[in-house]
């Protein structure tokens, strides 16, 4: 039987990529951690991570364990909750950006709404920057959003490409000004540097295409009414992307980030978890096909 303190040791070391950082989320020493993880590798006859000073990353090994080592955790804590549950578990306000993995996202909501009967799952649906607000203002118990890249104090953060965008069919004559711009309403991360890269490189721009949802604006993009700017998971296969060489300087980017109020409900920990780990994996398909 594989002990599930080890199990939580590797994943944490996996997610960190590091034994000190591991150990801080785990609330042991290195040493600890990396004994853990000895013993681990022991009782399944096999070397699970790459070692490289103090970074580590694991092998294909421990690439098979990972994600079979979360969902036994996940189970090992639905077990628990399942037989502490009261009969009604109240509500839980979930906040998540428009533009984010909206099918495969409401699909699994509906299974993790739908296997907790007693729960009330709602839902609220907009832009990054409203979803965070909203969080700060203690209407929302669990929230993704968009930001600047490299903030603190959320559960997990995924770090997002940003590329400039135009139609791979119907071009855009980029040597003209003003550079004719597809963005989502204000307040969006997007409209922001678009605006600032335009105006830092001397040009002007005017807006050609506003939308408050992703589809528009890839759909806009699609048929040359502009240019844009999107993360590479929402990148569509007529779309071309632009680099320095057409005129279009590099983007800083941003991060989707999972945050929980600071008196999350275990239902909302659940939740967290299950949202964790379909980000995780989100996140690896779209490094995999770049």
């Amino acid at each position: 039987m594989l002990d599930l303190d080890l199990l939580r040791s590797f994943i944490s070391v996996v997610d960190t990529g590091g034994f000190t950082r591991a150990g801080e989320r785990v609330h042991r020493t290195q040493s600890t951690v990396s004994q853990q993880i000895i013993r681990l590798e022991k009782t399944l006859g096999y070397p699970l991570l790459h070692r490289n000073g103090r970074q580590a990353t694991p092998t294909e090994q421990g690439e098979r364990l990972l994600s079979y080592a979360r969902r036994i955790l996940l189970l090992e804590q639905e077990a628990r909750e399942v037989v502490a549950r009261p009969l009604s578990e109240g509500v839980l306000r979930l906040g998540v950006p428009e533009d984010f993995a909206a099918s495969q996202l409401t699909k699994l909501l509906s299974e993790f709404a739908r296997s907790r009967p007693g729960l009330r799952l709602d839902v609220r649906c907009g832009l990054s920057v409203e979803i965070q607000r909203a969080l700060e203002r203690g209407e929302l118990d669990l929230a993704l959003y968009k930001r600047d890249a490299k903030g603190r104090g959320a559960i997990a953060a995924w770090p997002e490409r940003l590329r400039w965008v135009a139609s791979q069919r119907h071009p855009v004559n980029f040597n003209r000004d003003p550079v004719p711009l597809v963005m989502f309403d204000q307040g969006c991360l997007y409209r922001d540097r678009m605006i600032h890269v335009i105006e830092a490189a001397g040009r002007t721009w005017h807006i050609a295409y506003t939308s408050p949802n992703l589809p528009g604006i890839q759909a806009a993009v699609s048929v040359g009414l502009g240019v844009s700017i999107l993360p590479e998971i929402a990148i569509l296969s007529d779309h071309r992307v632009l680099k320095a060489a057409d005129g279009f300087a590099r983007v800083t980017n941003t991060e989707l980030v999972l945050v929980a109020a600071a008196d999350a409900s275990p239902s909302t920990r659940r939740l967290a978890e299950v949202l964790a780990e379909f980000c995780s994996t989100m996140h690896s398909r779209t490094m995999a096909v770049k």
